[in-house]
């Protein structure tokens, strides 16, 4: 029984069932509210036997006019007609929130720098808990693996709708992976998690709650990858298929009549070909046909969604049928509009980190920030952070170069021993991070697996200038001219094109690299460009030098195999070996052929996300996919480190992040729907 207070005087409460709403209870004080299979949350049903009470939902008081808001969103019916027949209790971390305020945040460019701001409203299947261990149901209510992890069920929840009122059921599941990410016209090749070992996956949806999905071989993985990645398993088929020819003999005459080219220019135009979902919508891509549109984006089931889209930003409302409730029954989000704006100077976003005109940030913040925002942080009203990093940054010779003399010496392990060699991490270390960091040599795993010998972390990773030396002397790399500066083997000078983007490695860093290898006869041009840039040099094989932060926690690596097969990584992160890729991709037709090791890797890979993780099979794999990876120095490590978090004083609800980690997909594990602006 609880006690309440009446005209100050104690009295013995009634059972809990008997009362109108059910308590404020926190993660802070639970009052005495228990029970669930889950951390920090709970399905109603469960939360109200656990509460002993029945719950009255409530709504924003400005949903009405953020809905008008929404291109192509008729009239609101009643909260409880938008909300699922479950909706997913959140139990706040500090307090009951207030509605309402916008929450502001920084971007680079569009689908730049971005990745920070999705994460915020970002929803999938599951999600990993705060913990960063434990999955837990997000957009599922619940999930089933067989015994051999060849098949996993997801129950969703009963009466979840698109951000437009549309039910969402299992067919947009089936919809995304037949229709989207099988379809050669929209992605040329299927995404390798909807694929184990080259197959790919097939789904069944035998009711509107059931997603059945079946594995050409196990993949137990899969569920880590639905909890970590920025791509969403399921896509509004009564929306984007009407312009999808395979479902609709009409597609390319609606879209027509629409100002399309086809059906598929309008798929790209709102969807993209891409599984980022921070695509432009047609509202930047389109902008001369939005008034004829029917919605301005497609529906979304994230707390928040577009309502306007420019080169200077983008701005959201919330979804007036998300699907998640705090415990007195308020519908979230709390926090009414979120604005972003983009802004490509590193210098300028400090500025207005320090001037307090942002609420979050973490992407793009290195730690050569962290004195200035420590120093202001208590007279400006915000909080610095500053947590470990998963990844560290790290360079990758361009193996598969154009030029022949750059391919032949940097397809020469030798050559990147040297480059290893040369960089002096103590100083790195001390210079670029202020001593908090640890060198390291790229393996892979980021942390290394228990199975893995420590000593690779050090591999070609000491100070060694004389061994550096004497490899690059043994490839036949002198200095002709007597300048102090090597030239390649057939006379001509060898400089290093070091172009970087700040969102992906320091600039302190690049330069201070840059010195080391001076420093044995290797010059180099150091150039910082936007993240576009460089990504569009990288895709085309025009960087000399790879260099963005690089490595995963083994969790991702089990349901994602992109850091193990040329190249590497995808579009977004540190890639390498772009021939070796279309060789990969082409089964041998085009491209570059790679070095055995390479193939080994991929075997490796398939292989190991279809292990018994308790088996010496499973351990033996990881141990020869470090070995080959190291070995062979595909990319060099420098120093992991941890790195800035930032928000503001007026952000209520925001917990202490384990990581400052894009792998664990930045904020998602805590729960951004509970923040709520206290103005």
């Amino acid at each position: 029984m609880r006690r309440i207070l009446l005209s100050g005087v104690a009295m013995a409460a009634l059972p809990m069932a008997a009362y109108a709403n059910c308590p404020a209870i926190t993660l802070s004080d639970m009052q005495g509210v228990s029970g669930g299979a889950y951390p920090q949350q709970f399905e109603l049903s469960v939360f109200q036997d656990a509460a002993g009470c029945e719950m009255e939902f409530k709504t924003n008081p400005d949903i009405e006019s953020l809905n008008s808001k929404i291109k192509g969103n008729g009239d609101l019916p009643a909260l409880a007609e938008r909300l699922p027949a479950e909706p997913l209790v959140v139990v706040p971390y500090d307090s009951i929130g207030q509605y309402g305020g916008t929450l502001d945040v920084l971007s680079n460019a569009t689908e730049a720098g971005t990745s920070d701001f999705l994460s915020v409203r970002h929803v999938n299947f599951v999600r990993y808990s705060d913990d960063l261990q434990t999955i837990v149901p997000n957009v599922a209510k619940s999930w089933e693996w067989n015994d051999d992890f060849t098949q996993l069920t997801l129950k969703l929840r009963e009466g979840h709708k698109w951000s437009d009122g549309t039910p969402f059921t299992s067919a947009d599941v089936r919809f995304w992976h037949d229709n989207l990410m099988l379809d050669a016209n929209i992605f040329e090749k299927p995404k390798d998690y909807v694929t184990v070992g080259g197959e790919t996956m097939t789904v069944d949806t035998p009711d509107d709650t059931t997603v059945i999905f079946n594995l050409p071989a196990p993949k137990p993985g899969l569920l880590a990858f639905f909890a970590t990645h920025y791509s969403q398993p399921f896509q509004p088929k009564h929306f984007l298929g009407k312009f999808h020819p395979d479902l609709s003999d009409d597609a390319d005459s609606y879209a027509q009549s629409l100002g399309f080219e086809n059906g598929y220019d309008a798929i790209k135009a709102y969807y993209g070909n891409s599984d980022w979902t921070d695509t432009p919508t047609p509202m930047l891509s389109k902008p001369d046909l939005v008034e004829g549109l029917p919605k301005a984006t497609y529906p979304t089931l994230e707390s928040h969604i577009y309502v306007s889209d420019t080169t200077e930003g983008r701005h959201l409302v919330a979804n007036p049928y998300f699907f998640q409730v705090d415990p007195t029954g308020q519908q979230l989000p709390y926090i009414s509009e979120q604005d972003e704006v983009y802004i490509n100077d590193n210098e300028v976003r400090i500025l207005k980190l320090v001037n307090n005109e942002v609420d979050y940030k973490s992407q793009s913040l290195q730690l050569e920030s962290a004195p200035i925002l420590l120093e202001n942080q208590d007279k400006a009203g915000y909080n610095i952070q500053l947590r470990p990093e998963i990844t560290m940054s790290a360079f990758g010779f361009n193996v598969t170069h154009e030029d022949p003399e750059k391919r032949k010496v940097f397809g020469d392990v030798k050559f990147r021993e040297a480059m290893s060699l040369a960089i002096n991490r103590e100083e790195l270390n001390e210079t670029g991070f202020f001593g908090q960091g640890t060198p390291k040599q790229y393996v892979g795993f980021s942390p290394l697996p228990k199975f893995a010998d420590p000593a690779w972390e050090s591999y070609m990773a000491e100070y060694d200038p004389e061994g550096a030396n004497a490899r690059l002397d043994e490839l036949g790399l002198e200095d002709v001219d007597g300048d102090g500066l090597r030239e390649l083997p057939n006379g001509e000078k060898l400089v290093l094109n070091l172009n970087y983007s700040t969102q992906g490695v320091a600039g302190q860093t690049v330069e201070l690299v840059s010195q080391f290898w001076r420093e044995v006869g290797i010059d180099s041009v150091v150039k910082e460009v936007t993240p576009d840039e460089y990504r569009s040099a990288q895709s085309s094989n025009n960087l000399d030098v790879s260099m963005w932060r690089k490595g995963q926690p083994m969790a991702i690596v089990l349901g994602n195999n992109e850091l193990w097969v040329p190249p590497f990584e995808n579009y977004f992160g540190n890639r390498s070996g772009m021939l070796w890729a279309e060789w990969v991709d082409s089964a041998g037709a085009a491209g570059v052929e790679p070095p055995e090791d390479v193939k080994t890797l991929i075997d490796d890979i398939t292989a190991f996300q279809s292990a018994d993780q308790e088996s010496e099979e499973f351990a033996e794999l990881g141990r020869s996919m470090i070995k080959k990876m190291v070995e062979n120095l595909f990319f060099i490590g420098t120093v992991n480190a941890p790195a800035p978090i930032f928000h503001s004083d007026r952000v209520q609800n925001f917990t202490d992040f384990k990581t400052h980690s894009y792998e664990y997909y930045r904020t998602y594990p805590y729960r951004a729907t509970q923040w709520w602006l206290d103005e």
